[in-house]
């Protein structure tokens, strides 16, 4: 029985030296995979083909509401954008004071808390959203720039996530079509305030929206996604 017991071990150990063979071709085999795959996925990013920022994007609900408030003489020459709080309590308000003949004052776009977004003008549309106004030297910046009014007082609370995002995708094709410079997208209150600066006798309310902070945060994300934009687009 000596020989068959040897035979019967030296067989089983075949098999387990098969067996452990296998196990190694296979783990070797995933971690080509994994390398692969890894590998394909960094060159489609860095291509611009795949980027998680762009194609898993929410995508936010867009309504024409469109307002009477711009000069329709004139037409405006992008070469900015000025962020501003629309510091009333409900979209509704909001939309009904920037279309009311009476007020006189317009936007381009109402970003809603939940993102959606209020197309009011065309971004050539001349709307009066600014008032007093200089950028970079240049007055009246409801001819030179968009009006971009967020839903809410960033005073009492800041922009949601979904404004921020709802924003600058709106915002990203109009900064390609117009080549605006990221410097020159700025707060009501910056424009503001270079203007009464250039002209201190003039008596003129100062604008506090949106809030430095919340515009470091907006700009912060949009520098991101703006550079991710870029390569693919």
């Amino acid at each position: 029985y000596l020989p068959n017991l040897n035979q019967s071990y030296l067989l089983f150990l075949s098999k387990i030296k098969s067996i452990v063979f296998v196990i190694i071709v296979l783990s070797v085999v995933a971690i080509i995979i994994d390398v692969l795959y890894t590998d394909n996925k960094r060159q489609k990013t860095t291509n611009g083909l795949q980027d998680i920022s762009v194609i898993e994007r929410k995508e936010y609900q867009e309504t024409v509401y469109p307002t009477p408030n711009f000069d329709k003489e004139r037409t405006n020459q992008v070469v900015g954008v000025v962020l501003h709080h629309t510091a009333e309590p409900t979209v509704e308000k909001s939309l009904e004071i920037l279309s009311s003949p009476k007020k006189k004052v317009g936007t381009h776009v109402v970003i809603d808390t939940d993102g959606t977004r209020y197309l009011m003008a065309e971004p050539e549309v001349a709307t009066y959203h600014a008032g007093w106004s200089i950028l970079n030297g240049q007055e009246g910046c409801n001819y030179c720039t968009v009006g971009i009014e967020f839903q809410g007082n960033t005073l009492v609370e800041p922009l949601t996530e979904d404004q921020i995002a709802s924003g600058i995708d709106y915002l990203l094709p109009i900064i390609a079509k117009y080549n605006i410079p990221l410097e020159n997208i700025v707060t009501h209150e910056m424009v503001r305030t270079a203007y009464k600066q250039k002209y201190p006798q003039k008596r003129c309310s100062g604008k506090v929206d949106i809030t430095q902070i919340e515009y470091v945060r907006f700009m912060k994300s949009l520098r991101s996604a703006w550079d991710n934009y870029k390569n693919v687009y």
